[in-house]
């Protein structure tokens, strides 16, 4: 009978390990990220405390709103500048994934 030196036992353990536990990588909700930069005022998936609670709402109804930011049309506040660092596809993500939530 043949015995492992220490070396082979710790090369043999590692290559299980290799082929037991595979690395899955996970993707947040699309949106999500997005999100999270309104939980200050928001809460976390938009549901308050405080201020408007975002979860649940219509997402043409959201969006509308922060193209009105954008725009200016709703002054020139802290919401105004939160929405212009969106492009208008980081804006669909965002409130789809606000709408969706309950």
């Amino acid at each position: 009978m043949r015995t492992l030196t220490p070396r082979g036992w710790l090369l043999a353990c590692l290559a299980g390990i290799g082929v037991t536990t595979p690395v899955q990588a996970q993707t947040p909700p699309a949106g999500r990220l997005l999100a999270s930069n309104c939980f200050q005022c928001h809460g976390t998936s938009g549901r308050g405390p405080g201020f408007d609670k975002l979860a649940g709402k219509s997402a043409s109804e959201l969006y509308n709103e922060l193209k009105e930011f954008q725009r200016g049309d709703e002054g020139d506040g802290i919401m105004a500048r939160h929405s212009l660092g969106y492009t208008d596809a980081q804006l669909r993500l965002l409130v789809d994934w606000l709408a969706r939530q309950r």
